[in-house]
């Protein structure tokens, strides 16, 4: 991003104002509202950045846009805005006019903040941190750069840039996994270090960091390399607040040191407590002493006796770092990322928020030996590489390695943690893309129960594998059972995360385009509607996610008939989608095909035959002649010129197009039959009806073998070839089979299919 730089016509580029190890943060101008912003954007990896080190970065991105745009706290910094833009993501947040921690300290020259200040900005970001805990985010890197005090004396938490949904550890776990330490090591809990699962009270150790720092001018374990503050956090009691700045008031010591304490059970139940604590020892404080700090004899808390080195061990994510330097929020170089595999994964114990889990543990089988790090490494990089073939398309080899995965992970940590069942839902989604909606469908059954057990029934990641479970459902045509799942789903979401939330919105899509499936058009319309104007809201009206929406409300029209609507709407969605993810994205390609299918419903076809030969020429040059979706867009080519009465012509297009569909998918492949119906079409408007007869026999038998004789498709194929007996002067024929599919389509519609 250079100076002055203009993203979307919108955000105007200033100056830079900081920079981190994940992003750079520009002071800007929205030139639409006439107001100062602060744009943040995901950092340049350099010219031959590692595409998976990447991917991960731009995952997480994303991730904090989502998580940031849900909170709403006078404590928490404002997001307006999150998009991309010429392949840089970018989060528009509230310009903060203050300083943070970090820079008050330096400003000061490392000496402590007065007492009065570090007391309200300990009560402040606990209050912040009650409500973001109550909407289960947790944000994970705590420290002084990350806490801004305003001009006014407001205090606001930043950057949720590796927060962790507390109730997400699924997807988390995919970004952890990849060798990218998550934290900064002066203001990390002991349980993040050791790999241990990470909760609300992680955060409450970090803000126990903070504080001790900026009311003693120094970290609670100051030493001179990463190694040993890690070993500090871990290993050392902090030496009393009160030592180091004797006018410190005793209950804030104790506050503090209990921050501190080693195990989560031993520090404040959670913020709200922690609040509570502050205010009634402020209130005590200073009934008893006019504001005098009293100054009782030190408690000085004896320290642990030191494990052996060889049980020490510390995750293999912290070799080689050698920096104690602690983070602040200067613009000075960060030093890159250490390569190794993240110690995130530990021995895994069940939650026990009682909103999220069961009342009760819940237990995997036998006891279980803890599983050697090196080998939880290991599967955690195969299945990463896993997720790596799924995003190349390469479904059948992505679904091999995480169906091994998956077993090793079973016999290592049990049927339901999470990691197992994170493998088992990648099963699923590769069996969903391979064309197995049914094996996908049990997969997916398993994973749902499993976690609820582990996790609860409204746990985003138990939710996830349901909502995959209506969509297979679907798959297979099941769409009365897909819609009680999806609106189960959906009130869970509403009722856990809210109405607007991304998630919930992503339900409510799926919902409404099964509800087209089942006929219902109007409410299917209606609802596409009004995900389509709260995705406009919450997530901009050019993210990928409202185009998406967008699309299904044309599909809508267009089933309603309203072609001329549907038309306009396929070419707002298509000059969206290429302004925001480029021409020859396959997103921006499929507009443009269903634009051609708005025209010839028009009777536009003039119009729609010059479309689809540009875009099989586009479709050509980015996935070459056989690629499926080229294939479709000749056999639109093809229809069109049928519609124009140059018949030998189409006859011509989709007999090639079948040759090459029945190569590459298969004789009987629902596009290969579509594209030999065809064929057919084309035989009887030349006259031919013989040949025709034939062709629509081929097309019937194969559909009936594949989906039944009662299916709809395999009905509309025998009355095709009941009516070329017609043409050939068979009426008798013809009638006997126009009875035998009524017949068929009353027993369908008896048995309520």
């Amino acid at each position: 991003m250079g100076d002055s730089r203009l993203i979307h016509g919108r955000y105007r580029l200033l100056d830079l104002i900081g920079r981190g190890g994940m992003g750079e943060v520009w002071r800007a101008v929205d030139e639409s509202l006439g107001r100062r912003v602060a744009v943040k954007c995901l950092k340049p990896l350099g010219p031959q950045p590692d595409q998976s080190f990447t991917t991960v970065l731009r995952e997480r991105f994303r991730r904090e846009a989502r998580v940031a745009a849900a909170l709403q706290h006078r404590g928490v910094t404002v997001v307006h805005d999150f998009g991309e833009y010429e392949g840089v993501l970018y989060l528009v947040m509230e310009l903060l006019e203050g300083r943070n921690l970090s820079q008050l300290l330096e400003d000061n020259q490392q000496h402590p903040l007065p007492v009065e200040q570090v007391v309200d900005i300990a009560e402040q970001v606990a209050d912040a941190l009650a409500y973001t805990h109550e909407q289960g985010i947790v944000h994970r890197d705590l420290k002084p750069a990350n806490i801004v005090r305003l001009s006014d004396g407001t205090a606001k938490i930043c950057d949720f840039g590796i927060a962790r949904l507390g109730a997400d550890i699924g997807f988390t776990s995919r970004l952890t996994g990849t060798g990218i330490a998550m934290g900064t090591p002066h203001y990390m809990s002991p349980e993040q270090i050791s790999g241990h699962e990470v909760d609300h009270r992680s955060d409450l150790y970090s803000l126990g960091c903070v504080l001790y720092e900026i009311a003693t001018g120094v970290p609670p374990f100051d030493l001179d390399d990463a190694w040993a503050v890690l070993v500090g956090h871990r290993d050392t009691q902090p030496e009393p607040l009160r030592k180091r700045r004797a006018e410190l008031p005793a209950y804030f010591d104790r506050v503090v040191l209990d921050l501190l304490a080693k195990t989560p059970d031993e520090r404040p139940a959670d913020a709200k407590d922690l609040r509570h604590r502050i205010t009634a020892g402020h209130a005590a404080f200073a009934a008893s002493t006019g504001g005098v700090p009293l100054a009782p004899p030190l408690t000085v808390v004896p320290a642990q006796p030191r494990q052996p080195a060889h049980e020490r061990r510390l995750p293999s994510w912290t070799r080689g770092m050698t920096t104690g330097r602690k983070a602040t929020g200067g613009a000075r170089p960060h030093p890159a990322l250490p390569d190794h595999t993240a110690g995130l994964t530990g021995e895994w114990t069940t939650r026990t928020d009682p909103r999220r889990a069961p009342a009760t543990p819940v237990t995997a089988g036998p006891e279980r030996p803890t599983p050697a790090p090196e080998l939880l490494a290991h599967l955690t990089n195969r299945h990463n590489a896993g997720l790596s073939l799924g995003r190349l398309g390469r479904w059948e080899e992505a679904g091999e390695v995480h169906r091994s995965v998956a077993v090793e992970r079973e016999h290592a940590l049990g049927p339901d943690h999470p990691d197992t069942l994170a493998s088992r839902y990648e099963v699923g989604l590769t069996l969903s893309r391979t064309g197995r909606p049914g094996d996908a469908l049990r997969e997916y059954a398993r994973v749902a129960d499993g976690r609820e057990r582990a996790l609860g029934p409204d746990h985003p990641d138990t939710l996830a594998a349901r909502q995959e479970t209506a969509y297979v459902l679907g798959q297979l045509g099941r769409h009365f059972e897909a819609h009680q799942t999806y609106t189960a789903v959906l009130a869970a979401r509403e009722r856990s995360v809210g109405a607007d939330h991304p998630d919930t919105l992503r339900c409510r899509h799926n919902l409404a385009y099964n509800l087209s499936r089942l006929g219902r058009l109007e409410d299917s319309y209606r609802m596409a509607c009004e995900v389509a104007t709260a995705r406009a809201r919450v997530l901009g009206a050019d993210h990928p996610d409202t185009l998406v929406t967008r699309y299904e409300v044309a599909y809508a029209l267009g089933q309603l008939g309203r072609w001329t609507e549907a038309l306009a709407t396929y070419r707002e969605v298509a000059q969206a989608r290429a302004h925001a993810l480029g021409p020859d994205h396959p997103d921006t390609l499929a507009a443009r095909y269903e634009v051609g299918i708005s025209l010839g419903r028009l009777g536009r076809s003039p119009e729609a035959l010059d479309l689809y030969r540009s875009l099989v020429d586009d479709r050509t040059r980015v996935g070459g002649p056989a690629d499926p979706e080229t294939l479709r867009a000749r056999h639109g080519l093809g229809v069109n010129l049928g519609r124009l009465a140059r018949w030998e012509e189409a006859l011509t297009e989709s007999r090639d197009v079948c040759a090459i569909r029945e190569r590459v998918l298969g004789a009987e492949h629902p596009d290969t039959l579509v594209s030999r119906r065809e064929v057919a079409v084309g035989l009887g408007w030349l006259g031919r009806w013989g040949d025709a007869l034939a062709v629509y026999r081929q097309v019937a038998e194969a559909r009936e073998r594949v989906l039944g004789a009662d299916h709809p498709d395999a009905l509309a194929s025998r009355n095709d070839e009941a009516h070329c007996l017609e043409q050939l002067g068979r009426g008798p024929e013809a009638v006997e089979l126009y009875r035998r599919v009524a017949a068929l389509r009353q027993q369908r519609g008896a048995l309520g299919h």
